[in-house]
């Protein structure tokens, strides 16, 4: 089977045909940890992160039965997330890979784990929530995603940091009709 040695490469990566039930059962076998452990902020105890591997679209069920598990005291994981833009996996934070793989172990669509751990570095920009008002800037084509003009489309006028806000010109509109629409609902579409 072959390994990604980073979540930037699994990203990039287009979707991988089915793999033969040898490879799966090699992908669940446990390897030594390549990357250093991740420090949490409470407590002197490492946990590590894991991608592990799911069947298309099963990620969220996956994600219940481990959480379900986790809450009846079952398994010895801190958390599991589900990122939009890694489709097929689930990130497992948990102590130690033993304690990840006793988790994953007769869960259904679990097809596997990528090899080694993941740094936090690799996942804090997935979890770190960035304001829209930074991404804005005059003259941007934006799609309004929430309020009285959700999914229409406008062109950013002004500007405002500081309340997050910007004023914006609907394209939908028979005539220029400026708009103060709060950042948080505008998505970027051009530029």
């Amino acid at each position: 089977m072959s390994g990604h040695d980073s979540l930037d490469e699994l990203l990039a990566e287009k979707p991988a045909s089915q793999k033969s039930d040898i490879e799966e059962k090699e992908s669940l076998v446990e390897e030594e940890a390549k990357v250093p452990a991740v420090e949490p902020e409470s407590g002197d105890q490492t946990s590590h992160l894991f991608a592990v591997r799911t069947t298309g679209g099963q990620e969220k069920i996956v994600m219940r039965l481990l959480e379900t598990k986790m809450k009846m005291g079952q398994i010895d994981v801190q958390s599991v997330l589900l990122l939009d833009d890694l489709k097929g996996y689930v990130v497992v934070e948990a102590q130690d890979p033993p304690s990840m793989f006793n988790a994953i172990q007769g869960i259904r669509h679990i097809r596997g784990q990528l090899r080694g751990e993941l740094q936090y570095n690799e996942i804090d920009k997935y979890l770190i929530k960035k304001s829209t008002v930074t991404e804005l800037s005059v003259d941007n084509i934006v799609e309004i995603i929430g309020g009285p003009f959700k999914g229409m489309k406008a062109t950013v006028k002004r500007v405002d940091q500081e309340k997050e806000e910007a004023v914006v010109i609907l394209l939908d509109a028979p005539y220029q009709l400026p708009v103060t629409v709060d950042a948080n609902h505008l998505k970027k579409v051009l530029s």
